[in-house]
């Protein structure tokens, strides 16, 4: 049969763009009325704190309805699933309903088991489906269909439109580069769908060469659980750890476009809340604070500061200086520390310790009997005398020097700024790692020290007594607030019900007490479930998803699985790609233990992203990393072969400003990005961004470990050899820097290139 004449493919397209505007008139009616409920409940005023509360909660919800709403404006329905039956689903990116409750849904969500075929269903095994088709969308305007028939006798005798294969997809990842990541909710493959839809319970780790789209999974499958668990994790967060505030920036777009926005993101420096560690650190000194023996050192720091005296102390008193024995101090040290409690909830416990022997010192004193019988002083008299030894401000001072309640940043930077209690504390360490670690303002935190800082808030402990004794007096003073007013309007009844035995009229004393009204004026907190567990240390999350996890260290580890004790996770990364010393060498190494061997292993196959010419170069690149692997089978061809520049020394900043010029030419539209080895990165970032100035935000100047997780449609790579050369794995970041383009790479180098990349075509 003939292929569908004009009229009538004009026809479908106009049917198409007549449900679009459905679907958009749909839209459009319920952001008016989410925008109808946020003016409402902005308009109401007054109230207890408890009603305020409530009132800023349904804000916020109408808020987050309204954003959401407003996100899935563009690429609304990307869909469309014609099945054997004679069925007909729409698929996109929330679900849409008419105003009917008993009609068919007009949108499906791409996460609802229905829309799953769309993702899975083959020539081979068609799931029910006969046609997929994609539709191609520009703001509310249809541009196109591309259709897929999966039903073979009708593919086969021309019924239908055009058979397109895999153009949507191809379509997608051949698109210019905007700087920030786009969702790929419309092309999903089947296996990045099986990923995406796996069971919530337990870890889960996702194994991906470049370009195969792990973070895109991960953000996916973050939204899908959203979809799924709902109710669980919407009350206790999910949790996207990724390597950097640059690649947050790239990424953040991606989660409200999927109509979600109840996650934290943060990179592993974020995890210790309060604490900005923003500074630089050199790449040898992080590998040394991320390794897990620093674990050890911190406990010892903080054993370190439950000092014994040198020799006996002398502490006033009343009637007279008492002495204090290190025997003694050390007995009571050792009887807390057998406890097991952290070093600042261990406190009053030595307090206790060191206050009953110098009572019984003052008790020896003074109530010795004259004629060697037992003491006359009674169990109330000794009592009476420990409470005066506990609030002597000369002795709370001495046990302040010897147990001091201290800060997770206390206890930090005071190992980090001295070295002698770093000698104290680290000498199992090499006295060269010893003097890494030292620096002369210990309180300069860098991202390797947030997990230092957790580390510490454990083993120190929060002692919250003060916090508890506050929370208690405000409730006290409420309380009588509230039986105040409520004397007035005991006060303020009628004589008449005064005199009644058993007063028919309900007065508000009748229905509440003075604590249950005191309860209705506590200010409730309004934040978000993402927003409490920003802010919280302690808080358990319902899932954490981790991204470029191989370039995490051991401590930064031990902080993510404190903040996901169910185990819960989702683990995404390459471990050909770890460039950071001390990183995962092997998902069985970071994993065995937490997890021993119970976790999951998923690999992504497919590159989506890098064309076959540059992974061919890459190849032989991981060939030198480890032969036994190798780089994941590229979709398709971009038609342009990698080239390599020499040039001078003095000229590499000029070539590779004007070798981003020419790739942007050719391009037309994208980014392009120079990548800079990280020993040349201040003396030559500055000479490329002038001399590409032109080029505005399509040009962006990164090093490999700014690189991570990034990606844009050119790659001008800066001295290759130097690269390789400037960290203990090298070779791994050249290839993270190979992998970074959709189109074209261009080398530009001084030095003699790396055997790998030796065989590039001059440019």
């Amino acid at each position: 049969m003939d292929a569908p004449r004009p009229a009538d493919a004009a026809a479908a397209l106009a049917a198409e763009q007549a449900h679009l505007d459905r679907l958009y008139d749909r839209l459009d009616a319920l952001r008016a009325a989410a925008g109808q409920r946020l003016r409402e409940a902005l308009r109401e005023t007054g109230g207890t704190p408890a009603t305020r509360a409530e009132r800023e909660s349904r804000v916020a919800a109408h808020r987050a309805d309204e954003a959401r709403l407003a996100a899935v404006e563009e690429g609304l329905c990307f869909g469309r699933l014609d099945t054997t039956d004679g069925g007909r689903t729409y698929i996109g990116r929330i679900g849409l309903r008419a105003e009917d409750p008993e009609a068919p849904p007009l949108l499906v969500d791409w996460r609802a088991p229905a829309a799953r075929p769309f993702y899975l269903a083959t020539a081979a095994a068609p799931e029910g489906v006969r046609r997929r088709r994609h539709l191609r969308t520009s703001g509310r305007t249809l541009r196109g269909v591309d259709d897929e028939v999966l039903d073979l006798d009708e593919a086969r005798h021309g019924r239908g439109a055009d058979v397109t294969g895999e153009a949507a997809l191809l379509a997608a990842v051949a698109a210019p580069r905007s700087g920030r990541m786009r969702d790929i909710v419309a092309t999903i493959q089947a296996e990045q769908d099986r990923i995406i839809r796996a069971p919530l319970a337990g870890t889960l780790v996702v194994q991906g060469g470049p370009g195969t789209g792990k973070t895109a999974v991960a953000l996916h499958r973050a939204a899908y659980l959203l979809y799924t668990h709902r109710r669980e994790l919407t009350s206790r967060a999910v949790l996207i750890v990724g390597p950097n505030t640059t690649f947050l920036r790239y990424i953040a777009h991606v989660l409200p476009s999927l109509a979600e926005t109840g996650v934290v993101l943060q990179t592993p420096g974020d995890l210790y809340p309060g604490v900005s560690a923003r500074r630089p650190e050199r790449p040898e000194v992080a590998a040394v604070k991320g390794d897990r023996a620093m674990a050890a050192v911190l406990a010892a720091a903080v054993a370190d500061r439950q000092v014994v005296p040198a020799g006996p102390v002398e502490v006033p008193a009343e009637d007279g200086p008492l002495t204090l024995e290190p025997a003694t101090v050390a007995a009571a040290r050792e009887r807390v520390r057998r406890t097991g409690r952290p070093h600042n909830l261990a406190r009053p416990l030595f307090d206790i310790e060191v206050v009953h022997a110098l009572a019984d010192q003052v008790a020896a004193r003074i109530g010795a009997d004259p004629l060697g019988g037992d003491n006359l002083l009674t169990a109330g008299d000794l009592a009476d005398l420990r409470g005066e030894l506990r609030r002597d401000p000369g002795l709370r001072a001495e046990l302040d020097a010897l147990w001091p309640v201290l800060t997770p940043e206390e206890l930090v930077a005071d190992l980090l700024g001295d070295r002698d209690r770093l000698a104290a504390a680290a000498g199992s360490l090499p006295a060269a790692q010893r003097e890494l670690l030292y620096r002369a303002d210990g309180a300069a935190f860098t991202a390797a020290d947030a997990p230092l800082l957790d580390e510490a808030a454990e083993l120190l402990g929060v002692d919250d007594r003060a916090a508890a004794r506050a929370a208690a007096r405000a409730r006290r003073r409420a309380e009588s607030y509230a039986e105040g007013a409520l004397d007035i309007v005991r006060g303020s009844a009628s004589i008449d019900v005064e005199d009644e035995d058993d007063p028919e009229i309900l007065a508000a004393t009748d229905l509440l007490d003075a604590a249950q009204l005191a309860a209705r004026h506590v200010d409730a907190d309004a934040r978000t479930a993402a927003e409490r567990a920003a802010a919280d240390r302690e808080w358990a999350y319902g899932h954490v998803i981790v991204d470029e996890a191989q370039e995490l260290s051991e401590m930064d580890w031990r902080v993510l699985m404190r903040r996901c004790p169910s185990r819960s996770m989702t683990i995404v990364g390459d471990t050909a790609q770890t460039g950071r010393h001390g990183g995962a060498a092997s998902w069985s190494d970071v994993l065995a233990p937490y997890l021993a061997d119970r976790w999951r292993l998923a690999e992504l196959t497919v590159s989506y992203r890098t064309p076959a010419e540059i992974l061919d170069v890459a190849g032989g690149v991981l060939a030198r990393i480890d032969p036994a692997l190798s780089p994941p089978a590229a979709v398709r061809s971009a038609g342009v072969a990698p080239r390599a520049y020499r040039v001078a020394e003095e000229s590499l900043a000029q070539e590779a400003a004007r070798r981003a010029g020419a790739e942007l030419a050719a391009l037309g539209a994208g980014t392009v990005a120079v990548v800079l080895p990280d020993d040349r990165y201040a003396a030559l970032a500055p000479a490329v961004r002038q001399a590409g100035a032109a080029a505005g935000d399509r040009l962006a100047v990164w090093t490999v470990g700014r690189a991570k997780g990034l990606e844009c449609d050119a790659v001008v790579l800066v001295e290759p050899a130097a690269l390789v050369a400037g960290s203990p794995r090298g070779w791994q970041d050249l290839y993270v820097a190979l992998t970074r383009a959709t189109a074209r790479l261009s080398v530009v180098h001084a030095a003699a290139l790396p055997t790998p990349l030796a065989g590039l075509a001059a440019g």
